[in-house]
């Protein structure tokens, strides 16, 4: 395998997330493009998120199975119910 590799933006880096495959949640700490492949003659690129689990141990998945773990505290809205000022 190559050392080729581009760090890439996400709208969930420092944010928790699940890892859809696994269930694991953790902090996403990276999207890296990357080639994968373990062959010289051809390359194989793929995104892959790191997530950072509660023990503090990295772990790699495909940026398709990210999402927002939504256990996580939201920003408070504010609601106006009938008859309040």
């Amino acid at each position: 395998m190559s050392e080729h590799y581009e760090y890439v933006p996400h709208r969930l880096l420092r944010r928790r997330v699940r890892d859809i495959a696994s269930g694991a949640e953790g902090e996403l700490m990276a999207v890296i493009n990357e080639n994968v492949s373990d062959c010289l003659t051809y390359e194989r690129w793929m995104e892959l998120a790191y997530i950072r689990g509660s023990s503090g141990r990295e772990f790699t998945t495909a940026v398709e199975n990210v999402m927002p773990a939504y256990d996580q505290p939201q920003p408070a809205r504010r609601r106006r119910e009938n008859g309040s000022a």
